[in-house]
């Protein structure tokens, strides 16, 4: 086992103008869990590669411990890959499968026969050790192909979205599987998803790239609670986190009909950037619901003085999951219309087509910065 370090890494494809991985540091601790995510095209699969040997860095360097393994072929690095795709051969039994890398290092039989047997009771495999991967379920082929990764007892395992293949109850049961085992043989792991679900429930940390670039590396419940900037904040957490441009006004930002305050170093980072407004973000379940009455919105009268107060959302959608309730509406901000998610408990849902007005609660909110998108709260 050990730790890997990219070192400004980079690489940019041949024709490119722009690399599509840039500069990338992240040291990963010896048995951590690091998930890389992001959407497509981010460079969070390259980055794999590069670490896998399969892609050429072309600027900084990759260690593995304290070898400088940027230049080595794959077969000297010390590493075991899982694909998405399973990568087994069809015509070998489930045993076979799993040695053959051994086999081609000239590992005994006997030792071979150990080994597989020894990962097969890990993975729940040993019932299926004499079968072929066509008689196997997607779950059971993807655990052959950890199986295989398993008997070679690298430094480090390299996953490439290796759950994308299967349903999404057999996805849930199996990420534990993999979360669980990579603790238990605490190995030095690197995970590429794009499911940032995934990466928040598997990851030690959680490294998310956006166009080549890493925006920022965290434990998940950090990065949840504190995005960096815009982009984190709109691409962690599932609804995503509801961001929404605002006028700064004396005491905090306006909110609707309300004035919500928000950190004064904030305010101050603003404007000294002469910004006028600045983006709020806040997640689903950080909105308080003002106007509601016996678990439904009331209808609010056009020519009412007395408005309520927070902003007005017409719901569109309700989403009910038992315990919890998702509003999917629409407000009026700043002369367009705005998409936003609020949470409420799932005994107080308000119809299909009723106004609600929401306030978020002042220490839930995030403050970014509406021209660059860095983060301005603490």
């Amino acid at each position: 086992m050990a730790s890997v370090t990219f070192d400004k890494a980079t690489r940019l494809y041949p024709g490119a103008t722009t690399p599509a991985v840039d500069q990338l540091e992240i040291e990963i601790a010896d048995g951590e869990f690091l998930v890389l995510v992001g959407p497509s095209g981010c460079g969070k699969s390259t980055s794999l590669r590069m670490l896998a040997g399969l892609e050429e860095v072309n600027g900084g360097a990759i260690r593995i411990g304290d070898r400088d393994v940027t230049h080595l072929p794959p077969k000297d690095r010390d590493i075991a890959m899982v694909f998405q795709n399973y990568a087994l051969y069809p015509h070998m039994s489930v045993a076979d499968n799993m040695g053959f890398a051994l086999k081609i290092a000239g590992v005994s039989k006997a030792e071979i026969r150990a080994k597989v047997e020894e990962a097969a009771k890990i993975l729940d495999l040993t019932a299926y050790l004499d079968r072929k991967p066509k008689a196997l379920s997607g779950g059971q082929r993807q655990r052959v192909a950890m199986g295989r990764a398993i008997v070679r007892e690298p430094q480090v395992f390299l996953m490439d979205e290796p759950l994308s293949n299967l349903d999404a109850k057999l996805r849930v049961s199996t990420r534990t599987q993999i979360a669980s085992l990579q603790r238990r043989l605490g190995i030095t792991t690197v995970y590429v998803t794009h499911d940032q679900t995934e990466a928040l429930t598997m990851g030690d940390r959680v490294a998310v790239l956006k166009d080549g670039l890493l925006q920022q590396v965290d434990t998940p419940r950090n990065m949840y609670d504190r995005p960096a900037n815009l982009f984190v904040a709109g691409f962690i957490g599932s609804p995503a986190m509801n961001l929404v441009e605002v006028p700064i006004i004396d005491g905090g930002v306006k909110f609707g009909n309300s004035v919500v305050p928000v950190s004064r170093d904030a305010l101050t980072a603003a404007a000294n950037r002469g910004d006028k407004t600045v983006t709020v973000g806040i997640r689903p379940e950080h909105f308080s619901v003002v106007e509601l009455n016996g678990g439904v919105a009331k209808s609010l009268s056009k020519d009412s003085d007395d408005a309520p107060a927070g902003l007005a959302i017409s719901v569109n959608v309700v989403e009910e999951l038992g315990s919890d309730s998702f509003i999917y509406g629409t407000a009026r901000v700043g002369g367009e219309d705005k998409d936003l998610v609020v949470r409420v408990d799932g005994r107080s849902t308000p119809e299909k087509g009723a106004e609600l007005h929401v306030v978020p609660r002042p220490g839930e909110l995030h403050v970014f910065a509406t021209s660059s998108g860095e983060r301005l709260t603490d």
